[in-house]
């Protein structure tokens, strides 16, 4: 692929398994463990692959794609979550390494989406919990975000536009076209989501 298409530019990384649905006590820590190989092992070793021609060449995006478990709590899904939180808290720490580089790195949530997971949920039942039978039916009626809303972002994020943008945790939902033509506070968008007060 590298001798027809050059190196790699941009990589998004859409991963993602949902993992075992359902309290944590009761769920099975090998499918626990898959979870976390898939949505976080799986897209360091992509960002690994990809890493060494972007630094060589002082240009890279690398967008990486999260759950609504990045953001906060999302009951009868932790090793989803954990995987999303662990993955915003990735790339922080990996656009800081490679900032000097000129290789930016930052997570996406592109929303709730009609998909495969979808219909996992919806067969997990009581599992996954009253509300998330309720987003996921709700999903399935409607498709979800559209998917205009989320090209728009990973177009953004995959643009020179951002390159002033590093180390970020932006949704679809967010009010990210602002940031355009404006840098970013320190903590806006990260993990922490920290407001002061």
């Amino acid at each position: 692929m590298q001798v027809q298409f050059g190196h790699v530019e941009i990589l998004i990384c859409a991963h993602g398994i949902l993992g075992p649905m359902g309290p944590f006590a009761e769920g099975d820590p090998n499918r626990w463990g898959e979870a976390l190989a898939t949505n976080l092992i799986g897209c360091a070793n992509a960002c690994r692959a990809a890493l060494p021609k972007m630094k060589e060449h002082r240009s890279g995006k690398i967008i990486l794609l999260t759950g609504r478990g990045a953001e906060g709590p999302r009951p009868n899904f932790t090793a989803f979550s954990a995987s999303q939180a662990a993955l915003a808290r990735f790339a922080e720490t990996l656009a800081e390494e490679v900032r000097e580089h000129n290789v930016q790195v930052n997570c996406m949530n592109p929303g709730s989406t009609y998909t495969s997971m979808t219909d996992e949920i919806l067969s997990a039942g009581e599992l996954a919990g009253y509300r998330e039978i309720e987003e996921a039916s709700q999903v399935r009626a409607t498709g979800g975000v559209p998917p205009d809303k989320q090209i728009q972002l990973a177009q953004f994020l995959a643009s020179d536009r951002s390159n002033h943008i590093s180390g970020k945790l932006l949704s679809v939902n967010d009010d990210w076209k602002r940031l355009e033509h404006a840098n970013t506070h320190t903590e806006i968008y990260t993990l922490r989501r920290l407001q002061k007060i």
